[in-house]
């Protein structure tokens, strides 16, 4: 095994530490590959019951040259065979495709310059091997009890399976309330705009739980990806709840900002719980003053959307009649001039039908 020199892992490794950051697809991707039902996940769950600690180490081009001692197995991977070789102190080295043990009861040599937050021998080692040769390291704690991920720069720690489902139900139900609390506030919203009254204070109530919920989302989707098989009936009632909120927010956003509305956007996503339910930096962020008051226009890119109309004909309406009111209140000639008279007469239609399933209740 060829071994790198100092001046090697100055060149190579240091650069990598910096740059190997893990993107959220990249390792969702991973904790497919490990999620329960897997044989990976078979074996280190049994490597768990069994009272043992391991290091797992998922081989590539840059892990050879951080191994010494050992021997070669190059078996085929099954999870007895695993959880056998965990009874040895060495780590074990599987092939990229995790379908072959290749070695067995190894010694890590990272550099040690590469900074890490652990104390332990064992995950120091897997952590600097993660670094430095860009790959996935399991390290089993068998004091602790615990199975982490080092895979690049990130660590992660493994959830059981039992404790996975508890915690996705919890948000399932959360997640249940926020969009019963969402629509209930949609409704109020809708009846307040098609009226053409100040919406700005019922606006921010809507977009509040509209991220309250992408959040909560994001939080369950980890989970059901790291459940494998057994999320399956949590993604379908995952996207249930979550269907065309972000959408619904979205336009809402568009409607009530006074600033780009790209940029607003982006704002909202950078933030914390804490900060999506302060009312003032919700207005800051829409580009209102707190001190004064907030009668603005709507201009109408939500209620407009539930018609037939194209994206740039509703960009025409509401640049011609320069408010929601007038959207939507305007006889059918005042259409006729923007979107031609077949479309006037069907714009007119749709916005009437809105209206009565909105006062209807």
């Amino acid at each position: 095994m060829k071994v790198m020199d100092k001046k090697e892992v100055q060149e190579k490794i240091i650069p990598q530490e910096i740059e190997s950051k893990v993107t959220e697809e990249e390792f969702s991707a991973l904790l497919k590959l490990i999620a329960p039902g897997t044989n990976i996940r078979t074996a280190l769950d049994g490597t768990l019951k069994a009272h043992k600690g391991a290091l797992i180490v998922i081989e590539n081009e840059a892990v050879p040259s951080l191994l010494d001692g050992g021997f070669k197995l190059n078996t085929k991977f099954t999870p007895q065979k695993l959880i056998e070789l965990t009874k040895m102190d060495g780590a074990i080295v599987l092939s990229k495709d995790m379908k072959k043990i290749n070695y067995a009861n190894v010694l890590l040599t990272p550099d040690s310059k590469i900074s890490t937050q652990e104390t332990g021998t064992r995950h120091k080692a897997g952590e600097r091997t993660a670094k430095q040769a860009n790959t996935l390291v399991i390290a089993i704690s068998e004091r602790r009890h615990e199975i982490h991920l080092f895979y690049k720069n990130k660590k992660y720690p493994l959830i059981g399976t039992d404790e996975l489902l508890r915690k996705a139900n919890e948000h399932i139900q959360l997640l249940e309330k926020q969009r019963e609390l969402f629509d209930k506030n949609i409704e109020k919203l809708n009846i307040l705009e098609l009226r053409n009254y100040p919406s700005l204070n019922q606006a921010i109530q809507v977009i509040q739980k509209g991220y309250l919920i992408q959040k909560i989302a994001e939080n369950l989707k980890r989970y059901t990806i790291e459940l494998g098989k057994e999320g399956t009936l949590l993604k379908i009632r995952l996207k249930e709840l979550v269907k065309e909120v972000n959408e619904e927010t979205d336009l809402i956003i568009k409607d009530y900002t006074i600033l780009n509305f790209k940029r607003s956007k982006i704002l909202f996503e950078d933030l914390a719980y804490d900060e999506i339910l302060d009312d003032n930096h919700m207005l800051e962020i829409l580009g209102y003053n707190k001190s004064v008051s907030h009668n603005t226009i709507i201009k109408g890119w939500r209620i407009l959307s539930k018609t037939s109309l194209h994206e740039s004909e509703i960009a025409q309406v509401i640049n011609e009649a320069g408010s929601l009111g007038k959207s939507l209140h305007s006889n059918t000639d005042f259409y006729k001039k923007i979107i031609g008279e077949e479309k006037a007469y069907l714009l007119k239609e749709e916005l009437n039908r809105i209206k009565l399933n909105n006062f209807a209740g």
